[in-house]
């Protein structure tokens, strides 16, 4: 596990409309019907002037820690000021510090893993944003590798 710094992200995508939680297995429903729509739709082809091909699934606005309700929002890095197509949403990610974790294995399985892992862990989250990076190697869903960095207090 790697503490970085990292500067100011701006997303375009779409957002969860309401919040969610992972209790009663709540989020993994909300979260995979938007990873649905996300896909289904197309959307990471819509985003205008993206800075990659990464999607990134972000975790914010927390009421408390992973146990309170929180927001969902999944695209696509592009630079700052680029207009917002119209049915999408932007989403600003602030330069702060996190930990980088890499998830390894077959999806979705290693990254619900490695969620697990970090819920029991002793890191000390800031519970402000949070994200996963599915870059190229994230294709192979038998041996992926999901970049998870987590907000964490100074």
């Amino acid at each position: 596990m790697l503490k970085t710094e990292l500067e100011q992200i701006q997303l375009i995508g779409l957002a969860l409309q309401t919040k969610t939680t992972n209790a009663g297995g709540q989020a993994a429903i909300d979260c995979g019907n938007l990873w649905q729509a996300f896909i289904n739709g197309n959307y990471a082809d819509q985003v205008p002037g993206k800075l990659s091909n990464d999607i990134f699934a972000v975790y914010h606005a927390y009421e408390g820690d992973h146990t309170h309700p929180y927001s969902f929002f999944i695209g696509c890095k592009v630079h700052p000021g680029t207009p917002v197509p119209s049915g999408l949403n932007s989403l600003v990610i602030p330069a702060a510090r996190y930990q980088k974790i890499s998830a390894k294995g077959k999806m979705p399985d290693c990254v619900a893993n490695a969620w697990s892992m970090i819920w029991q862990s002793a890191i000390h989250r800031a519970y402000q944003f949070d994200f996963e990076v599915y870059g190229e190697g994230s294709n192979d869903w038998n041996n992926a590798e999901v970049d998870i960095f987590i907000g964490v207090k100074e």
